[in-house]
């Protein structure tokens, strides 16, 4: 297929939210910028006027943003934007007040729920005043141990409302996980669920949210929604009370927003976990929403009426992300559970039922969807959904071509990343720029993404680290228990003084394009060559016999040799001729140096809840090495597939 998979009509670039700010900006500057590049150019030049720009065009709400935009912008950390602001995130989330859909959810092919503007202002205003009843204030700790459904939504923004701290972690995390993660930040209440649905299946929690309750101490009360059963059996769980007999005492009164300082703790994120207990990243209230606005309304072209999904948990920081989507006036569309349940076909009826417009998923979804033949755009209508975005890992050059082919050839399709430590992206959409096979579209408006050699010098067209070179507004304000910020500036600083390093092993074009290549503390290093792991991905899941694949360096023979690992299709086996292939494939696309010294079967491989495969892991398992934390795997007994092999030992 061409390079060139998508270009933007006349009339789509000319009506875009980007091109109206873009020349919104030039009247109200007295500019005369005249692309998309020109404007990216800008808003990194002139930070002090961008994100006021963002401010005043989307119309965010304040009792004040005082009379500065950053104080020691030349600081990393250390800068600090809009130092005398006092906002209130949920205040700019709740932007309307109307019968239309707020939220709509669905779990599974089991329950369908929606609940109007209206009906979510009350519902916030319940939660609220039952925090506040609690004694929960500005600062405490509030997290949901929930599926992606509407109390959900409904409990983050009553949490935000009041100035408390909101955290989140989904049903399937066992008990240590979650008191690795909730016991670090000590909350004061919990809203839970009885269980949860997973690929027909239903799964009761009610046990391991008693375990949790019992070990984190700090907890008062325990806010348990009905849903996967009936809600009974909860005696055994220290302070809990029913979601419904929890705003049961209260009426709807006008929401009280506690006005708080830009930097206010407004989430807690977690690190995946695996390398030990997950760093808690704590992000603040006014740079999380001028950053989320800003990748909604401006790189991914949602209004208000929109209705935009993305599949996730809350486990994964892309559903902290589909929150900032009520900003720009739209709708949520909230799932919960297998997205192969009963059949792959589920989130694309999703999408016809309700007129979707933006769907959002992983690049292993959309690799499933190849792997599985399927062809929606024979099966289903799909004319309300204008973009579709990918995270999670790189989406594959093929896998482009699989969208466009089988899914829908007028769509903007948008390979999006960054990550849980900025809640946004550093490379995401552009509606206005073409979609170029392979490539991530352009940087973020207001950040300064750039590429560096292990020099430190700025590279074009060739790989090297992702990094910003400059302050922006949704950089953590910390880690939880850090005083000093020693962890915090270890994690990205370290490598390059005053430079925020990502750890994503990167090539940037002349156009603005990004190609992600892994991430470096993955990258392999045979005779001291650095390659990316998704180059290797890249080739082998072409083969129709693979599944899936992980690959990682072996220390071998004070050197480091490639092993590949390989998930079959179903009816295939791993002889020579199929390890021919691979090899040959991978040889012939990349280079001799790319080629596995070992390819190895296995029925399984080790992920995070979120869906990434883990290499770390697997590394560390096949040189002999303790694995920290099991509990961040959604499926840990697959490590025990990479112990000991004596494929590993010759």
């Amino acid at each position: 297929m061409s390079d060139l998979l998508w270009q933007p009509s006349p009339a789509r670039v000319e009506n875009a939210n980007v091109t109206r700010f873009r020349n919104w900006v030039n009247e109200k500057h007295s500019l005369k910028l005249d692309s998309f590049h020109a404007l990216y150019d800008w808003s990194v030049a002139s930070k002090e006027d961008f994100w006021p720009a963002i401010i005043d065009y989307v119309g965010l709400k304040a009792e004040s943003w005082g009379d500065s935009v950053l104080v020691d912008g030349y600081k990393m950390p250390g800068a600090k934007f809009f130092p005398n602001a006092r906002l209130n995130f949920s205040e700019n989330l709740l932007v309307r007040d109307d019968d239309t859909d707020a939220l709509v959810f669905w779990g599974e092919d089991k329950v369908k729920t929606r609940i109007s503007w209206c009906d979510l202002n009350i519902a916030v205003s319940k939660f609220s005043q039952a925090l506040r009843a609690e004694g929960i204030k500005k600062g405490d700790r509030v997290c949901g141990y929930m599926p992606n459904m509407v109390e959900t939504v409904i409990a983050m923004l009553g949490t935000a409302a009041i100035g408390a701290t909101w955290s989140s972690a989904s049903p399937d995390f066992g008990v240590q996980g979650v008191v690795d993660r909730f016991g670090q930040i000590e909350p004061k209440l919990m809203i839970t669920v009885d269980g949860y649905h997973y690929n027909g299946k239903s799964h009761d929690i009610r046990e391991k949210v008693r375990d949790v309750v019992d070990r984190i101490t700090t907890i008062q009360k325990v806010v348990i929604v009905k849903y996967a059963f009936d809600g009974t059996n909860t005696t055994g769980i220290r302070n809990g009370v029913s979601y419904d007999n929890f705003l049961a005492p209260f009426s709807p009164e006008k929401i009280v927003f506690e006005q708080v300082e830009f930097n206010h703790p407004l989430y807690v994120m977690f690190s995946s976990g695996t390398t030990g207990k997950p760093k808690c990243i704590v992000h603040g209230a006014g740079g999380t929403l001028l950053k989320q606005v800003s990748e909604h309304v401006l790189h991914c072209d949602v209004v208000p009426g929109d209705r935009v999904f993305y599949f996730t948990t809350c486990g994964w920081m892309m559903w902290n992300w589909l929150m900032g989507g009520l900003a720009a006036g739209a709708t949520l569309l909230l799932y919960d559970g297998s997205p192969f349940y009963p059949s792959g076909n589920i989130l694309f009826d999703y999408a016809d039922a309700e007129g979707m417009t933006l769907f959002g998923t992983s690049a292993k979804y959309i690799d499933a969807l190849a792997k599985a033949e399927l062809k929606p755009r024979e099966t289903h209508d799909l004319s309300t959904v204008r973009a579709m975005t990918s995270t999670g890992s790189p989406l594959a050059p093929e896998s482009f071509d699989y969208v466009y082919r089988d899914i829908k050839s007028d769509i903007h399709l948008a390979s999006i990343s960054g990550g849980t430590d900025i809640l946004g992206c550093f490379v995401l959409a552009c509606p206005v720029l073409p979609v170029k096979r392979g490539i991530i579209q352009t940087r973020a408006l207001g950040l300064a993404v750039d590429v560096f050699d292990d020099d430190g010098k700025s590279i074009r067209n060739q790989k090297g680290e992702l990094v910003c070179t400059a302050p922006f507004p949704s950089m953590p304000i910390g880690f939880w228990n850090d005083p000093d910020g020693a962890r915090y500036k270890e994690a990205y600083f370290n490598r390059f003084d005053n430079i925020w390093c990502h750890g994503d092993y990167v090539e940037l074009d002349d156009d603005g394009g990004m190609v992600i290549y892994g991430r470096s503390d993955a990258t392999l290093n045979p005779g001291g060559v650095r390659i990316g792991t998704a180059e290797i991905y890249r080739q082998v899941e072409k083969l129709p016999e693979i599944q899936e694949s992980i690959v990682i360096g072996q220390e071998w023979d004070n050197d480091v040799r490639v092993i590949l690992f390989v998930v079959l299709r179903e009816k295939y086996q791993l002889d020579e001729l199929l390890i021919d292939r691979i090899r040959k494939q991978i040889r012939n696309n990349c280079t001799p140096r790319h080629v596995p010294a070992k390819i190895i079967a296995v029925a399984d491989i080790p992920r995070t809840k979120s869906g990434k495969i883990t290499e770390l892991a697997v590394r560390d398992v096949v040189h002999g090495r303790p694995v920290k934390n099991q509990e961040a795997l959604a499926n840990p007994t697959a490590l025990e597939l990479f112990s000991n092999l004596p494929e590993l030992r010759s």
